[in-house]
């Protein structure tokens, strides 16, 4: 993979820049693999570095960043940690975990990075694309950027965009957002700021989120391709599908689709959450309506409250009772609320929880124990091995059903045995995934470490109607659409309308 003779041999890459974050890098990487794959080739998705708290974890128990995975779903194989060999976790304080090929190798501060990671992760990048290669030759990479390729004060430590495109020699394409305004700047200072040979590996410009008539950006099409003497190969449309945000903050901008919804659910707004992705199957229920709950209320709108998983669980615990949300929790609860917490909201939810290793940020107050919501008899002390593996089981409530998913977790959580124990019983028959509870006027406690829970349709659907029989409404006796089928359907749907506007073929030689 060093020698300039086997760069050559491979097919050539494409790699997708943008001119900033959130300019629609990762769906433009998604549709391009569909694209691909559809086209009988054999696409591989890879962003050397990614920084985010929307996990997933493969089926060898490494992590890697959820929208890689969505990438490898789009190329119709199954995600791989080599696909993102570096996945940066903040977790406040400018801090992140860092994890390389999907284990978790230690802790560094923003600081620290290019001095103690840079080399390693170099490495491990350089490892992942041989071992790509190596177990696939024929593949073509279709590679995402992070941020813009040209922040000035960090370029000479950028381990994922301009480095990778040279090693590489690949062909890029630069994505900028038009709905953001500034779209001729955006890409003039992008490319004015690029190294002679770093702009000679431009080979086209993709205009995204263009609102109304095409014909009308004619005249700013022509103007940009004579300044830059690049071709614009695609001006991509408003597009509508729901697809998972890179970053939790865009989380607040988004707004649910479906206008006359029955199931009204919030999702609290944890500052460290994690694994937002857990909530796509939801979005995509025309009667759920989803708002996030960002601060103190009564909470007796919701037909169910969903507590998150989150990055810094104890830290998280300590914000929901400083802003009073812990005890509108327990007051849902104590009104026949429903209450479901995912991993970091499960633990939560129980009555302790204890970090004596400071692996969940008990580092901000002193002490290392603290209570939990107090909802579930469950206590959790956080260990030092993280526990990341895949899911399969079968659920006893509220169905029997096969239940796949996976976990990410520090924590080991336990019955409390101080606590009534005789209204508590386990969700799924791997006695330690969940648990639930009724509250005294029969809404339910529910509390599981499986994330993706929601994608498992008939545990889905069972939740949901008995949400709905709570509600007094009625019964859906039919089976909604498969997630994973209604995933497909998006990709392809994001990927019909990429392919209608985008000249991909001239990347292809």
């Amino acid at each position: 993979m060093e020698s300039e003779a086997n760069l050559h041999e491979i097919k050539k890459p494409i790699m997708v820049l943008g001119t900033s974050s959130g300019s629609g890098k990762s769906l433009t990487v998604t549709a391009i693999c569909r694209i691909l794959k559809n086209l009988g080739e054999e696409p591989i998705p890879f962003k050397g570095q990614n920084m985010s708290n929307n996990a997933w974890v493969d089926w060898e128990g490494g992590e890697m960043a959820y929208s890689q995975a969505l990438q490898a779903f789009a190329c119709g194989i199954n995600p791989s940690a080599e696909m993102n060999p570096i996945l940066l976790k903040p977790q406040g304080n400018s801090t992140s975990e860092v994890i390389h090929l999907g284990k978790s190798k230690g802790i560094t501060t923003a600081k620290n990075y290019y001095k103690d990671w840079f080399i390693p992760g170099w490495e491990v990048i350089k490892k992942s694309l041989s071992s790509i290669y190596e177990s696939s030759p024929n593949c073509r990479l279709i590679i995402e950027g992070a941020g813009s390729p040209v922040e000035m004060n960090l370029i000479h430590r950028d381990l994922t965009n301009l480095r990778v495109a040279k090693y590489l020699n690949a062909n890029c394409i630069l994505v900028t957002d038009i709905e953001r305004g500034g779209v001729f700047a955006q890409i003039i200072g992008t490319l004015e700021l690029m190294k002679p040979e770093e702009k000679k590996l431009i080979k086209g410009i993709i205009i995204n989120r263009f609102r109304g008539d095409l014909s009308l950006f004619e005249e700013g099409k022509k103007w940009i391709e004579s300044k830059t003497k690049i071709p614009i190969i695609g001006i991509i449309p408003w597009l509508t599908d729901s697809f998972p945000p890179e970053d939790s903050l865009d989380l607040i901008e988004k707004k649910s689709r479906f206008s006359n919804p029955e199931i009204k659910v919030g999702i609290v707004k944890l500052p460290s959450m994690s694994n937002f992705s857990d909530f796509d199957p939801l979005e995509n229920e025309e009667s759920i309506f989803i708002e996030w709950i960002k601060e103190t209320q009564n909470l007796k709108k919701y037909s169910f409250v969903i507590l998150p998983g989150s990055k810094q669980t104890i830290k998280d615990q300590l914000f929901l009772e400083k802003s009073g949300l812990s005890q509108d929790i327990r007051e849902y609860s104590n009104n026949k609320g429903n209450i479901i917490g995912i991993c970091g909201g499960l633990q939560m939810l129980g009555t302790f929880l204890e970090d004596p290793y400071f692996k969940e940020g008990s580092k901000t107050y002193s002490g290392n124990k603290i209570k939990g919501i107090g909802l579930l008899p469950l206590k959790t002390t956080f260990i030092e091995k993280k526990l990341t593996r895949q899911i399969s089981s079968e659920s006893l409530w509220p169905c029997h059903s096969k239940i796949n998913g996976f976990e990410i977790h520090n924590g080991k959580t336990e019955l409390d045995k101080t606590q009534n124990l005789k209204k508590i019983k386990p969700i799924f028959k791997d006695l330690d995934l969940g648990w639930y509870t009724e509250n005294k006027e029969g809404g339910t406690i529910v509390g599981t470490y499986i994330h993706g829970i929601f994608e498992n349709d008939n545990w889905r659907d069972q939740y949901i109607n008995l949400i709905r029989k709570n509600k007094n409404l009625p019964i859906f006796n039919k089976k909604s659409i498969s997630f994973k089928n209604k995933r497909e359907s998006i990709i392809d749907n994001l990927a019909n309308e990429f392919d209608k506007h985008l000249n991909i073929t001239s990347l292809l030689n």
